[in-house]
């Protein structure tokens, strides 16, 4: 029988989306996972705020080149660490995911995270563990307000709700079987991830009608996306404003190479 370690398992979703990645060519690296920020490698800032979390017994990284990855000399300390281990990815995100979860020797609990969100802190990751309660998924989010208060004005991809906007944190749990449910379906829709819109389009014209007319609070639109899907799904609204922060072009890296540094 094979041995999953206690606690939950996180995925690192390091990978490269198809073509080549502009932020990773102006370092002249191929990886984006490996881009430096602040001194570190982007990579090496996540997985250390996992490894330092209690509730984390495994890591795995999860790319295309992920072996690869963990051969860099700075993260010698992470390739030598019993908990993380390397697995190459699949044609998608969420089918790589999916198979992850398949696999005996990751089982569920999985907390799902990516290489850019340099500004994860053991922190925010047990709080969001604390929040993910008895839903089978759950997203964590930032509200603007508490973006804005943290890091000043900032271009992001707002979701607004009756009641505020948010972002996404790149930080999912998957809590039980039926998360795979939501998984299938996120495989069929993964190109609309960035637009409110075409998202609530494969939900029906209903849900849809209540979404545009903001009809619903961040929660409810969670509750009947859930529903939908067959998996009960809820948001885990974090505290930490610099969690609505991840690196996907030079401006978001200037950010956070500051707010590192303001952070020590």
């Amino acid at each position: 029988m094979t041995h999953v370690p206690p606690g939950w398992t996180a995925l690192v979703l390091a990978g490269q989306r198809p073509g080549v990645d502009k932020l990773a060519a102006s370092f002249g690296i191929e990886s984006k996972a490996l881009i430096p920020v602040a001194g570190e490698l982007m990579l090496g800032r996540v997985l250390m705020a996992l490894a330092d979390t209690p509730e984390i017994g495994k890591i795995v990284v999860l790319a295309q080149n992920a072996p690869e990855l963990l051969r860099h000399p700075d993260l010698a300390w992470a390739a030598a660490e019993p908990r993380i281990t390397a697995r190459v990815s699949g044609r998608t995100i969420s089918g790589s995911v999916r198979d992850a979860v398949r696999d005996p020797a990751i089982g569920l609990p999985v907390l799902v995270t990516t290489a850019d969100n340099v500004m994860l802190t053991p922190a925010t990751i047990r709080e969001f563990i604390a929040g993910a309660g008895t839903s089978d998924v759950s997203v964590a989010m930032v509200e603007r307000a508490r973006l804005e208060a943290a890091v000043g004005p900032n271009r992001r991809t707002w979701l607004t709700f009756k009641g505020g906007a948010y972002t996404g944190a790149n930080l999912f749990a998957l809590n039980a079987p039926a998360a795979k449910n939501a998984l299938r379906f996120w495989e069929r829709v993964e190109q609309d991830r960035k637009s409110v819109l075409r998202l609530a389009s494969h939900f029906g014209p209903v849900l849809m009608a209540r979404l545009l007319l903001r009809r619903m609070t961040v929660h409810e639109a969670l509750a009947a996306a859930g529903a939908k899907l067959g998996a009960s799904a809820a948001p885990v609204l974090l505290s930490d404003g610099r969690m609505g922060v991840d690196v996907d072009k030079p401006e978001d890296h200037a950010l956070a190479e500051r707010l590192l540094a303001a952070r020590g």
